[in-house]
Parts: structure tokens; sequence; C-alpha cells
């Protein structure tokens, strides 16, 4: 697996610029400060619609019922162009997958480290799907691509990691 992720920054409003594994660490302090709540921790990618686009992908925590953190990093593919948006959404989803299964390998790694038993979920991949537009005929793809990955997808309009956090950095 590509270490795009370990490399750079993930940007976060109230904390800045931070490494992969500041990710993890804020968002297990976030869980700390509240570790009776439940969290669901999502991930979702959007793109620009150039030739060479950015791809921002996120990482949503939430604390179910009060709202929630996100982080975000946007990636460039080195010497890739889409030539359509096809190839486009598959780039993000890929890139989604890739993100999630290296963060909760990483995370969980952590949690046993420091023998942490949150009350949580990691397991929807947010993707910038929808049964209306251009985008619906990829859904079956999209959505086997995120199960072949051990995700469970969700597609627009349930889909906000992607359709909205990711989307505005776009």
């Amino acid at each position: 697996m590509n270490n795009r992720f370990l490399e750079g920054y993930f940007y976060n409003p109230s904390q800045g610029n931070l490494r992969l594994k500041g990710v993890i660490r804020e968002i297990l302090n976030y869980i700390d400060q509240k570790p009776d709540k439940f969290y669901d921790i999502i991930v979702g990618c959007d793109s620009s619609s150039e030739l060479e686009p950015n791809f921002p992908v996120a990482v949503v925590i939430l604390r179910v019922g009060e709202g929630g953190r996100f982080f975000l990093k946007k990636i460039k593919y080195p010497s890739r162009k889409f030539y359509n948006f096809q190839q486009r959404v598959l780039g993000e989803v890929l890139l989604s997958c890739e993100l999630a299964l290296t963060l909760r390998a990483d995370l969980e790694k952590e949690m046993e480290r420091l023998s942490i038993l949150p009350h949580y979920q990691f397991r929807y991949i947010h993707a910038d799907v929808g049964e209306n537009g251009a985008t619906k005929d990829m859904i079956k793809e999209v959505t086997g691509l995120i199960k072949g990955n051990g995700f469970e997808p969700k597609i627009k309009p349930e889909a906000y990691a992607a359709s909205v956090v990711a989307d505005r950095y776009t």
C-alpha cells in the first residue's frame, strides 16, 4: 500500500496541520473527552473537475448526537490524468478505501497499545455518487469496491463526508 497518507499533512480547522499520527491522537483525545458516548469514524473523498484534479480526502469523527470533527488531506495523483468523471470517481473511492484501511489499522494498534476500548464504529465509506445525476450508473461498481475493502458504502444524500466535507475543499 502506498504511504501517501503517512507523508505530508492533514488539515483540521482547530488544530492546523497534523501528520497521520497526530490525526489518530486527536481522534483518541476527542473520544477521551466523553468516553461514555458512541462515535462514528467515516472516510469520504471528492475531486475537482480538472484534467489533473485535486482529491480532498476527509476523515470525520462524529460523537453521535453531539457533532464532530474532521481532518482533510488533499491528494494529487502524480503523472496521472483523468479523462472522464468515471475515472475520477473511482479514484476518489480508491483513495477513501486506502486511507480507511491505513487509518483503521493504525488506530486499532494505538487503542490496543493504550488499552482503550471506546464505543465506536469504523465501518462506513462515503462515496460521492447517487441515484440522481451522472454517477447513477456507477453505484453498483462503487459500492462493490467499498464492500470489497471491508467497509459499508453510503451514497448521496447520506454521503456527507464526501459530498459536503470533502466537497468544500475541492
